[in-house]
């Protein structure tokens, strides 16, 4: 029989993923008010013994004092010992693997890292050549963890390399850095304060600061290469700011508007783990895009004309401006081509992201919860898991807890009945039910499945037990059973989330379409940037489920052996990605609809657009390529999934999206780009990322005649 504070162990992330109105939840709720004592972190020690048996003498009586000195530690408020009489069930069938129960008294948050280290420490001196010793659970994976830090500066390390190859100027690859560094530490100190007021997920910090890190470099880099090119123009260094943060400034005020917006529509969802992400990483960007246009400019007015590297200073003291060529350079022939292969281009590149955002996801995506099971193979949790998996039957690792009320004698009755049924329902390896306490009418029954908490037959037998076993036991009585748990908790946290996508999705393609709608006077550019940012969000999780969910490559990186998809991911993930890919369609579209309200010329605007920004776009996006793919080895799965599913949508939308599919449509629907009705013209706000009167230089006397626009006729 397992013992009761096994059964009732339950920890902070129950609440954090837990969502109202769901069974999982109704089964929690029980728990916290008559077991208040079993609230802290429960964790278990694994041994194993390849010979013999875990009741041999020198075994047992090893790993009792073992037991006895982690007992005394700090913070551990009890152990149950496979060795005592309540803790006869912890040794398995073959006598082989014994575990034993390991109560800390707060949860996992609240844990020192020492205290758990001691507990480590203690634990694994008990190893021998014959005796395997190993630890899994929450706290224990917490000191597994690479401190995020670590990934910060590999990814600030990168970026600098990134600027550096791009720039050539020490000054201008460490102002970005400093801006984004400077928003991010502030928004960090921000939403530590803001966690006293409101939930904050653990794993909020880290995801803001990857976010934070990513688009605040990138901000800055399109500020800095404005007023590259107005100090190359001719221009004074004041005069060079002030079009630089007039022009290039907007554009990220925009653009941060649009990933806050993504980030803040993850309320529609009503769930709080989301909302403290959701806040915090929108705290971060907008406190970035603050810096951006605050800090950056005085730093750059301090710095003056070395911002660029010697040998422009040098052309530019002996009076040399060096203005920017847009008729020559590998962009300016790229451009070229998009122009006379509009059609052939753009089916190309829309074939390429519908396969990756279709065929993948849709057919392949399996969401769920990773656990240490998919821990690297060298971590002691992953070993643990292993030994319990082979030990004690896959299903071990994941119980389900049936908490059910039973407040008349009858209803008792019902539940010692129930017990019974469920061991002849098939998928149950296992039913353990201690009776209910003296005074007590919550009872508990552990349901231990023939499956690991992975597989899609533990989520079909928990839909069993609710749809049908558990009703036929309460017809007619007052019991009533509630299915738990942490894999149920996670089973029900994929269904609710999933049945809420669709609007979520709308919400934000709404609100960032009104705001690209004020900005850019124009129907069809909000619509295509919704079409184009869907996409690069679907065509990221392709990546993810090869990487992930497949295999490919997961254990050469450090991130474990294959696994569902996490069930957050995907809200979060469309959330973030629908920002950041508003980013760079904000930064091309402004150029071309600078360029379009000057000159009237569609073709003109889509190349001077295609010529002018796809290289900073491109430099922009080999940063935060650079920023994401270093939080991969930060040594937690659900960082490491955000960072790749980050990572390539920015890649396939930066290097696909903007500079093939996006130009390319542009030509084919020609002056439609700029349609408004003039009514709706008349009624809206007038708010533009272009300056109010800024006169565009006169082109060069060998600057191309405009083009004709190309017919959209077959």
């Amino acid at each position: 029989m397992v013992t009761s504070a096994a059964l009732c162990g339950w920890g902070a992330a129950w609440d954090s993923f837990s969502l109202p109105n769901t069974e999982s939840t109704r089964a929690l709720n029980p728990l916290k008010s008559s077991f208040p004592a079993q609230a802290g972190d429960s964790d278990t020690v694994v041994w194993h013994v390849e010979t013999g048996s875990v009741r041999d003498s020198a075994t047992k009586t090893r790993m009792t004092g073992t037991l006895d000195k982690i007992s005394k530690l700090s913070e551990v408020s009890d152990v149950t010992s496979p060795y005592d009489p309540q803790g006869a069930a912890q040794i398995s069938n073959d006598g082989r693997t014994a575990y034993a129960q390991v109560n800390f008294a707060k949860v996992q948050q609240d844990l020192d890292k020492s205290d758990i280290q001691r507990v480590i420490d203690t634990a694994e001196a008990a190893r021998t050549d014959g005796l395997q010793v190993e630890l899994g659970g929450q706290a224990i994976q917490s000191t597994e963890q690479t401190p995020p830090a670590t990934s910060e500066l590999v990814g600030v390390l990168a970026a600098a390399v990134v600027l550096f190859l791009a720039f050539g100027s020490l000054f201008a690859v460490l102002l970005p850095i400093l801006t984004a560094v400077a928003g991010v530490g502030t928004a960090i100190l921000a939403t530590g304060l803001l966690s006293h007021a409101t939930t904050i997920g653990e794993i909020a910090p880290t995801l803001s600061a990857l976010i934070g890190l990513g688009v605040g470099i990138d901000y800055a880099l399109f500020i800095v290469t404005r007023h590259r090119k107005g100090l190359q123009s001719g221009l004074d260094v004041q005069e060079s700011l002030v079009r630089a943060v007039n022009t290039s400034g907007r554009a990220v005020l925009f653009a941060g508007g649009t990933v806050c917006i993504a980030l803040l529509g993850m309320f529609v969802l009503q769930t709080k783990f989301l909302n403290g992400v959701a806040v915090a990483s929108a705290l971060t960007v907008a406190l970035t895009v603050l810096a951006s246009v605050t800090l950056l400019p005085a730093l750059l007015g301090l710095l003056g004309a070395r911002v660029l590297g010697r040998r422009a200073r040098r052309r530019l003291a002996e009076g040399e401006p060096l203005p920017e060529n847009a008729t020559s350079g590998p962009w300016a022939r790229w451009a070229a081509l998009v122009r006379r292969r509009p059609r052939v281009l753009s089916l190309v590149a829309l074939v390429v992201m519908v396969v990756l955002t279709l065929t993948l996801p849709v057919f392949s995506l399996r969401l769920g919860s990773s656990d240490a099971g998919n821990n690297p193979a060298s971590t002691t949790t992953r070993k643990a898991y292993d030994l319990l998996a082979d030990g004690f039957g896959p299903g071990f690792n994941g119980p389900l807890q049936l908490v059910a009320q039973a407040p008349s004698a009858a209803g008792k009755a019902a539940l010692t009945k129930l017990s019974a049924r469920l061991e002849k329902v098939e998928g149950v390896a296992s039913v353990a039910a201690p009776p209910i306490r003296q005074g007590s009418t919550v009872g508990i029954v552990q349901v231990v499945p023939t499956t690991s908490p992975q597989d899609k037959q533990t989520s079909d037998l928990i839909d069993h037990l609710r749809d049908e076993v558990i009703p036929a036991a309460e017809k007619g009585t007052t019991l009533k059973v509630y299915v738990g748990g942490t894999t149920a908790i996670f089973n029900d946290f994929a269904t609710v989330l999933t049945g809420k996508l669709p609007l979520f999705i709308a919400v934000i393609v709404i609100l960032g379409g009104l705001l690209l709608l004020l900005a850019f006077r124009s129907l069809l550019i909000p619509a295509v940037a919704a079409v184009m940012n869907l996409l690069a969000a679907g065509a990221s999780f392709g990546v993810l489920i090869a990487v992930f969910q497949w295999g490919w490559g997961s254990d050469a990186l450090g991130l474990g052996r294959a696994g569902p998809v996490e069930a957050f991911l995907p809200v979060m993930m469309i959330s973030i990605l629908f920002g950041l890919s508003m980013d760079y369609q904000v930064f091309l579209a402004s150029r071309m609809h600078e360029e379009w309200v000057h000159t009237k010329d569609n073709a003109r605007a889509v190349r001077v657009g295609q010529v002018e920004t796809p290289r900073v776009i491109t430099a922009a996006a080999a940063i935060m390529v650079c920023v994401f793919i270093a939080f991969v080895f930060g040594g937690e799965r659900t960082i490491a999934e955000f960072g790749i599913g980050l990572a390539a949508a920015v890649a396939l939308d930066a290097f696909i999206l903007r500079t093939i599919l996006v130009p390319a449509s542009m030509h084919l629907f020609g002056k439609a780009n700029w349609w408004l009705p003039a009514w709706l013209d008349r009624r809206m706000p007038h708010l533009s990322v272009d300056p109010p009167d800024e006169p565009l230089p006169a082109p060069s006397p060998d600057s191309p005649a405009p083009e004709p626009e190309p017919s959209t006729r077959p």
